[in-house]
C-alpha cells in the first residue's frame, strides 16, 4: 500500500512538471510569435520586451534572437553581449559568429570581427562567404598577400563568381602579378561586360 502511495505521488509530480513545462513552452512560442510581429512593424523595443518577458539565460535561441533584435534597435553593446552568451552555449555555431559581427562592425571592432570569421573557418574552411569577407578585411588593411589567399579559396570553389573574381584580380594586380590579373579581369568582363572596375584594372596594366 505504501509503495502504491509513493507511485501515485511520483506520478502526480511528473504530471505537474510536464504541465508546467508545456505551459512555459507555450509562453515562449507565443513570445517569439509576437516578437516577429513587432519586428515586421519595425517596433524593436516591443519585440525585445516579448522575448525578455520569458527570457532564460541558458536558452541559445532566446540569446540569439535578442542579439539580433538589439542590433536592429541600435543597441550594439547589448547585442554583442547576447551573441556572446549564445556562443558560450554553442561555441561552434556559425550563425552566432556571423551574428556577432554585425554589432562588432557597427562599433568599429574589426579585430573582433576578424577573430569570429577565423573561428568559423577553423571549423569550416570552405565557407565562401566568410573567406570573401576576410579577404576584404585584409585588402582594406593593404595586406594583399593574405587577402589573395582568401580570395583564391573562393575562386577555386566558385571559378565564375563576379565579386571574388574581381577582388582576386585586384589583389593579384597589387602583388605585381600582372599576367594573372589580366586573365582574371577578362573573366570579370565575361560576367559583367563594360565593368568599370575591371576596365580600370586593365587600364593600369597597360
Amino acid at each position: 500500500m505504501e509503495i502504491l502511495k509513493l507511485t501515485l505521488v511520483a506520478t502526480s509530480f511528473c504530471i505537474v512538471l510536464f504541465a508546467n513545462a508545456q505551459e512555459n513552452n507555450e509562453k515562449v512560442l507565443t513570445a517569439f510569435k509576437q516578437s516577429y510581429t513587432f519586428e515586421y512593424k519595425g517596433d524593436y523595443t516591443n519585440a525585445i520586451k516579448e522575448i525578455a518577458a520569458v527570457y532564460s539565460a541558458d536558452s541559445y535561441e532566446q540569446n540569439l534572437r535578442l542579439g539580433w533584435l538589439s542590433y536592429e534597435a541600435g543597441k550594439f553593446t547589448e547585442s554583442a553581449a547576447y551573441y556572446e552568451k549564445a556562443l558560450a552555449l554553442k561555441p561552434m555555431s556559425e550563425e552566432a559568429h556571423l551574428g556577432i559581427v554585425y554589432p562588432a562592425s557597427a562599433l568599429g571592432n574589426w579585430d573582433q570581427v576578424l577573430a569570429h570569421y577565423i573561428k568559423i573557418l577553423e571549423n569550416n574552411s570552405a565557407n565562401t562567404t566568410v573567406n570573401y569577407r576576410v579577404g576584404n578585411i585584409y585588402y582594406e588593411r593593404k595586406d594583399y598577400t593574405k587577402a589573395n589567399s582568401y580570395f583564391e579559396k573562393v575562386v577555386n570553389l566558385y571559378p565564375f563568381s563576379y565579386d571574388a573574381l574581381l577582388m582576386y584580380a585586384w589583389t593579384n594586380l597589387k602583388l605585381g602579378k600582372t599576367r594573372e590579373a589580366q586573365v582574371l579581369f577578362n573573366k570579370v568582363l565575361m560576367l559583367s561586360p563594360d565593368d568599370k572596375s575591371a576596365l580600370e584594372g586593365i587600364g593600369l596594366l597597360k
